[in-house]
């Protein structure tokens, strides 16, 4: 899988309409790649919390159109990153949406645990409550936004839905940027997945973003990392690795019930030949 992460920045003086026409611009240059990712919230750019109620969208609002747009002129599946939706009751959520290539909606994921530490998301954005996995042509692939990285339960969750590959659009500061790094290898290994984190770039008020998106596999071994600007980083990644991992070393088959030592029920197989038979 030849993967394509968009580091973005949102700077304030930028409209999100011309923060689309400039994404998109970054986007044609990871033509060739199969999956593009770009950060969180990045159209109206996440500490802008004023800006959220006007900057809100349905999911077929022009976030998603441009994403439409992109998937289909590079034939890839596109990760818009996430957005700021609006449902029909007027709800705010943090939804992140995957398209095909032939630019439908695949995957949604609603934010699950908004921030509420020098933030306002918490405040403004309701909490999404469903998690889902996707059975694309990459294989099964499932998100977490940004925060989520911090809440081992949701990814332990992810595995048991039968996530191989999470991707994971942020805005996570660079004063937390260490975190960051270890949270996204963390979940990589304890989970036996792999790990597409793509995140933000550039001064957001008082706040750095941190930058440095990676992709780490289930070894914890760190395939690319991006630096501190924007930019759009490629690589190229053997999905097997994750049936490798998990049949070398089956950690997530030893898995048991606190106090009474039964075995945990689990999607993950706990036979190593079903393991390496498990298909996307």
């Amino acid at each position: 899988m030849k993967i394509a992460m968009v580091q973005l920045a949102s700077p304030p003086e930028e409209t999100p309409a011309e923060r689309r026409v400039r994404a998109g611009k970054l986007v044609e240059r990871a033509a060739g790649a199969d999956l593009v990712v770009l950060p969180e919230l990045w159209a109206v750019g996440y500490f802008a919390f004023d800006d959220y109620e006007r900057a809100a969208e349905p999911l077929d609002g022009p976030t998603v159109a441009a994403g439409r747009t992109w998937a289909r002129r590079l034939g890839a599946h596109v990760h818009v990153g996430s957005l700021l939706e609006r449902d029909e009751h007027g709800r705010l959520f943090n939804t992140a949406v995957l398209l095909a290539p032939d630019g439908s909606i695949v995957h949604t994921y609603r934010k699950v645990h908004v921030f509420g530490y020098a933030s306002r998301e918490a405040e403004l954005l309701t909490p999404g409550d469903t998690l889902e996995v996707a059975t694309t042509a990459l294989g099964r692939i499932g998100a977490t936004t940004c925060y989520d990285l911090r809440f081992p339960e949701l990814w332990r969750a992810l595995v048991d839905r039968g996530a191989r590959t999470v991707v994971v659009p942020a805005a996570w500061p660079a004063a937390r940027r260490e975190h960051w790094r270890l949270f996204t290898s963390c979940r990589a290994v304890e989970e036996q997945l792999l790990v597409i984190a793509v995140n933000a770039v550039g001064q957001q008020g008082a706040v750095e973003l941190g930058g440095t998106s990676r992709v780490v596999d289930p070894w914890g071994t760190v395939l690319a990392e991006a630096g501190t600007g924007e930019e759009v980083l490629r690589c190229e990644v053997d999905e097997s690795i994750v049936d490798i991992v998990r049949a070398e070393f089956p950690v997530l088959a030893d898995r048991r019930w606190p106090v009474t030592g039964d075995r945990q029920r689990s999607c993950v197989p706990d036979n190593t030949e079903e393991i390496m038979g498990a298909g996307s």
